[in-house]
């Protein structure tokens, strides 16, 4: 591995996993940030392994059509949006088109059709948190990608405007912090920033929860407890790939999050008998939701800080029981006869014993809610090759700028 930069013209082939775009190098894959696929750029090679190397492009020489202004003053220094300088209708194929070779090439799932990824209404401003660093003199940011230097950040074009509202009061009292997260609830008007800054009588700090709205539901969510991000709802019509007959409406103010739950809803295809158990469960996000349409839901979550909001968002339903466990230890245990299994795992899939109790539980269906192409994709391998049957791929893009690609997949048992 050497660390030596050179420049280097390089025509780039396609899209990375990360946000990059791909070349290569002397036969060595090379990939570049900032560039897109179809360029030709001069990339400035940073690091050189064994078997590829990163750069970035520092000159675009034949631009892509695609290729468009990044408006944020901080893109190509933070960490936190890859795809800035691609208009948003190419950043919707180039995931359609990561997931497709991802399930492809790691999944070996080549008969399987993606759908087409169901779009934000408007893909900026749209995050319900954030999580800034520091910097000794209390300055707060974000990091710089492949580094661990801070770099200061007064507005964030993706970050909802009240969390930059209060970006701008909090910053530069960071010192002494380590991290500072600022949550919103865009439905409630709650905010939850931590840690308290005790220098600041005016502006609450320090709460311990919050509240947010998804789908007329409310729930508590803790400091430390998970949500979904991208929650600020846009009138629209519901897309065609939510079928969901029961609503009678298809056109309102919805979240990427409310359709993401809408997705889950609709492919668990739930008739009032069902026993469902929702691995993964959180706060109970896609639990209490699965409780109004299902007989019975079994949560199962390993954080106690979100079991204990979980259990009072569910106030008012009997049919709810959560378990406090990691789901490879949980699932074993259950004796009911379980007709579906929700799983929205962490970024890392699920742990080898996961599949294995899924594969023991012999649950008819399976829903799976995916941040990770690559995970996604060796865990139905693994389900495919157990037995199951993938049935429906459909992303849709919760992270606008970035290469997250949220995916839900509906599996069936043979």
């Amino acid at each position: 591995m050497t660390a030596e930069t050179f420049d280097v013209r390089v025509q780039l082939e396609g899209p990375g996993y990360l946000g990059e775009a791909v070349g290569h190098l002397d036969g060595q894959v090379l990939f570049v940030d900032y560039g897109l696929p179809g360029e030709e750029v001069l990339a400035e090679v940073q690091q050189r392994k064994r078997r590829f190397a990163h750069a970035r492009a520092v000159a675009v020489l034949t631009p892509s059509p695609h290729r468009t202004w990044p408006p944020c003053p901080y893109f190509g220094r933070c960490g936190g949006c890859q795809y800035q300088h691609a208009d948003y209708a190419y950043q919707l194929t180039i995931k359609q088109e990561i997931l497709t070779e991802q399930l492809r090439r790691i999944g070996g799932l080549t008969d399987v059709v993606v759908q087409p990824i169901i779009p934000a209404a408007v893909p900026w401003h749209y995050r319900n948190q954030i999580r800034l660093s520091t910097r000794r003199s209390g300055e707060l940011g974000f990091v710089v990608r492949h580094t661990h230097r801070v770099l200061p950040v007064h507005y964030c074009r993706i970050t909802q405007p009240p969390i930059n509202r209060l970006l701008a009061l909090l910053q530069g009292r960071g010192a002494g912090l380590h991290q500072v997260v600022i949550r919103y609830g865009a439905r409630t008007g709650e905010f939850l920033i931590q840690p308290a800054f005790p220098d600041l009588p005016d502006l609450p700090t320090g709460q311990p929860y919050y509240h947010e709205i998804l789908l007329g539901r409310r729930y508590r969510v803790s400091a430390v407890s998970f949500f979904q991000v991208n929650t600020r709802p846009d009138f629209r019509a519901l897309p065609a790939a939510i079928r969901a007959p029961w609503l009678a409406d298809r056109q309102g103010f919805y979240s990427q999050a409310d359709l993401l739950a809408l997705l889950v809803l609709d492919r668990l295809e739930l008739t009032g008998r069902e026993v469902v158990v929702d691995a993964y469960c959180g706060v109970g996000t896609f639990t209490l939701h699965i409780a109004e349409r299902a007989h019975y839901v079994i949560g199962i979550e390993e954080s106690r800080s979100a079991v204990r909001d979980a259990e009072v968002n569910a106030a008012g339903l009997d049919n709810v029981r959560f378990v406090e466990a990691k789901t490879e230890v949980a699932l074993p245990q259950i004796r009911e006869k379980v007709d579906a299994v929700v799983l929205d795992p962490a970024r890392v899939g699920c742990a080898p014993p996961v599949i294995e109790a899924l594969l023991a539980l012999r649950a008819p269906k399976i829903v799976y809610v995916s941040c990770d192409p690559a995970t996604l994709a060796r865990d139905l391998r693994l389900l495919v090759q157990g037995g199951y049957r993938v049935t429906d791929v459909q992303p849709i893009d919760m992270f606008p700028q970035t290469h997250h690609i949220e995916t839900v997949v509906t599996l069936r048992g043979e």
